[in-house]
């Protein structure tokens, strides 16, 4: 014998006559709608750098990205003539 249960009411997705379709469909746009909801308030809270400031760390970027290939340039110089000395 197989026990037959009755569908509860007004419960999505508790009998095959009432897929669970609309309710995850609700489920999920909610969790989009709260996600945008949030993005918002936290890109509200990002403070953007100036003009000035970008400009400040551009040069400080620069100066440091200069002096590190110009002192691996001369490791690279001194020891290419100590490797051609030796060979």
């Amino acid at each position: 014998m197989v026990e037959r249960r009755s569908p509860k009411p007004f419960v999505v997705g508790s009998s095959p006559s009432s897929p669970a379709t609309n309710f995850w469909k609700r489920i999920t746009m909610d969790k989009i709608t709260k996600y945008l909801k949030d993005a918002r308030i936290e890109i509200e809270k990002v403070i953007f750098p100036t003009k000035n400031e970008i400009k400040q760390s551009f040069i400080s970027v620069f100066v440091v990205v200069t002096v590190v290939s110009l002192f691996l340039s001369l490791i690279d110089l001194i020891m290419s003539s100590v490797l051609k000395s030796v060979l």
